[in-house]
């Protein structure tokens, strides 16, 4: 057999694999588009021929891994009374079009969902809505609202069909005096097995993202030497690759930056036992808002805002002008706000180490004789609530299912029909219910209107409608929840000695040019509110953190018991000392003193001076700073001190 007729069209293998590409890098496309507004600001900056070369890299990683099955059946010696058949040749195509075409949705996919997450989608995905039942109801409503996606993936799809070429030569004739071809031509193997060998190193070195010994596989963190900030690596990753490369995969590992007998030096997450700073024991109440990030509150901007009760809250209240979420998903916020545990690479509570002993201000305040409770009024396994409230120490637990059991509500006909009771409802309903909990007591809701697919009750819909975007209209419904919870709450004996805080989860659709910068994506309010003055009131020019809350709770109260929580007491620590860190897209970010460092865990990739340029224009790397050396072993410090307690279960004094 002359390699002219080896049966395999090298050419029309390679034609379908760059189709491929075509399609992948189509994709990408939408996504920037879809995402404009996101990085058009910064888009100048960016050198377009390391984006399309780091674009190119992860993308032969992620077609490598789901098109090798593809190619191996081309390329082996399969009999060829086999592969002349139309039947193994349509099973080829069917392989080819189906694994591609899921890869390619999950890339549109993708440029829904990241708009709330503000990365690629990982494998954690599956573990954080495993308890969910109304996805398929959230996956209708975006086909109708992203209808031309939906186009543009047939139009995918219909590519792939259409333009798929068959990598095999037309057979042949069997001559008479060659018998029955039962078994491939000696060449026909050799030549095979050769593609194959030369094949199988190739697909390793694009599947690891290098030919060097000396390069680890690439993982989502190198999107960020393509790029000048975080959220940009999301542009030259794609959601395979991501899905990918953390399927399966150890969340955790001590990175040894530092030695272990210099880091409690340099950092230490445990906090002493304390005693009280105020006079009696006042109740606790944590107010988690579902996607309200600073950017729609009045008294945080220069605009109206869309929270005019907030807004008249905040004049009355403590608050941190620089504030953060230590994540971008709910999931993130339970664990950093009730537990002083921030989110790094992963939310810890859907890996392996969710089973590790984990302490919060829940179980601290028990020991302390409080009554504790979580609210939240979705369906009582949503997102893990029930079980993180049930480990950090929470006594009680109120969901869906007991606000339908209460008959002084309105039951099921309060359900928003996809995720939880109505805000104002379910608030209603909280205030009734604490004031049959023992004081003193301490307890946590998370609303849920605010959120996708972002309605309100239809009596709202024109009295509160809000221009732009639908989320502004559920800001001001869940405000206006908040106005009617708080008048409720005044009429109560508890109210006055009760101390508020008042957060969010995390951000969600960024419009503003100033929250589209990497400490932009994480600005949520922090406010402290006691009708009774027991807290300074103004604004506060200390970095909050969704960390700190615990461990300033905890000074206020006391706490017999030391405990773990990578935060700081707000009230009791110079504005200077105060800090943030968070992790974004592979990078972790520690602010402090106007400077803002980002680490990718091996190198600094960026330096910037906040007072001077808060929209991160300027990174000032390499140049010297005596300040850079602090923020970076800060920085690796609080990384390895969460690193090693994590692996090694030590989230607990």
């Amino acid at each position: 057999m002359s390699p002219s007729r080896f049966p395999v069209s090298l050419p029309r293998l390679l034609v379908n694999i760059l189709l491929v590409y075509l399609l992948y890098m189509l994709s990408r496309v939408v996504y920037v588009c879809e995402f404009w507004d996101l990085y058009a600001d910064g888009w100048g900056g960016l050198d377009l021929g390391s984006l399309l070369a780091g674009s190119l890299r992860f993308d032969t990683s992620a077609i490598i891994y789901t098109n090798t099955l593809y190619i191996l059946l081309v390329l082996l010696p399969l009999p060829r009374r086999l592969t002349a058949t139309p039947a193994w040749r349509t099973s080829l195509k069917a392989l080819f079009v189906a694994v591609n075409s899921l890869m390619l949705v999950a890339n549109l996919i993708d440029t829904v969902y990241s708009r709330y997450t503000g990365r690629r989608t990982t494998w954690t995905f599956f573990s954080e809505f495993s308890n969910e039942g109304n996805l398929g109801d959230i996956v209708g409503v975006e086909l109708l609202r992203h209808w031309y996606l939906v186009l543009i993936g047939l139009a995918f799809i219909a590519a792939l069909i259409l333009l798929y070429r068959h990598p095999y030569r037309a057979p042949r004739p069997v001559q008479a005096h060659t018998g029955p071809a039962a078994a491939p031509a000696w060449q026909y193997i050799l030549l095979s097995l050769l593609c194959v060998i030369v094949y199988a190193p190739l697909a390793v070195i694009g599947m690891r993202g290098g030919a060097s010994t000396a390069i680890r596989p690439i993982t989502i963190s190198n999107a960020n030497q393509y790029v000048n900030q975080p959220a940009q690596a999301a542009i030259v990753l794609n959601t395979p690759f991501s899905l990918i490369r953390t399927m399966g995969k150890t969340t955790f590992a001590d990175p040894r930056y530092l030695p272990d007998a210099d880091l409690d030096a340099l950092y230490s997450p445990l906090h002493p036992a304390m005693p009280p700073t105020l006079e009696s024991q006042p109740n606790i109440i944590v107010l988690i808002l579902e996607s309200f990030g600073q950017e729609y509150i009045g008294a945080y901007n220069d605009y109206p805002g869309y929270t005019p009760f907030l807004d008249s809250l905040i004049g009355h209240s403590l608050t941190f002008r620089h504030s953060y979420a230590n994540g971008r998903k709910s999931i993130d916020a339970m664990p950093s706000i009730l537990s002083g545990i921030p989110m790094f690479v992963e939310p810890f509570f859907v890996t392996s180490y969710s089973l590790n002993d984990v302490g919060g201000l829940a179980a601290q305040l028990s020991r302390q004789g409080y009554t504790t409770a979580f609210f939240h009024g979705a369906e009582n396994s949503s997102m893990g609530f029930q079980a993180f409230a049930r480990t950090t120490g929470f006594q009680h637990y109120y969901g869906r299912t007991e606000y339908e059991a209460d008959p002084r509500f309105g039951g099921s006909a309060d359900y928003d029909g996809t995720w939880a009771i109505w805000d104002e409802e379910f608030l209603q309903y909280y205030a009734a219910t604490m004031e049959q909990l023992p004081q003193p007591f301490m307890t946590a809701l998370f609303t849920a209107t605010s959120h996708h697919p972002f309605v309100v009750p239809g009596r709202y819909a024109d009295s509160l409608r809000a221009d732009g975007h639908p989320l502004h209209t559920c800001i001001r419904y869940t405000d206006h929840a908040l106005r009617r919870f708080f008048a409720t709450a005044s009429r109560m004996p508890w109210f006055r000695n009760t101390i508020f805080v008042i957060t969010a989860d995390h951000t969600n659709i960024n419009e503003q040019p100033a929250y589209n910068t990497p400490l932009g994506t994480f600005s949520v309010p922090i406010i402290l509110y006691s009708p009774a003055g027991l807290l300074p009131t103004g604004i506060s020019p200390a970095i909050a953190q969704q960390t700190d809350i615990m461990p300033t709770i905890l000074a206020l109260t006391g706490t017999p018991d030391p405990f773990i929580a990578y935060g700081t007491d707000l009230l009791h620590t110079p504005d200077s000392l105060t800090w943030a860190i968070h992790y974004n897209n592979g990078v972790y970010q520690y602010v402090q003193g106007g400077r803002l460092l980002l680490f990718d865990g091996t190198q600094p990739v960026g330096w910037y001076n906040l007072d001077a340029d808060p929209q991160l224009h300027n990174n000032l790397l390499p140049a010297p700073d005596t300040a850079l050396s602090h923020h970076l072993q800060r920085t690796q410090a609080i990384i390895q001190s969460y690193m090693q307690r994590m692996v090694t279960n030590r989230l607990t004094p």
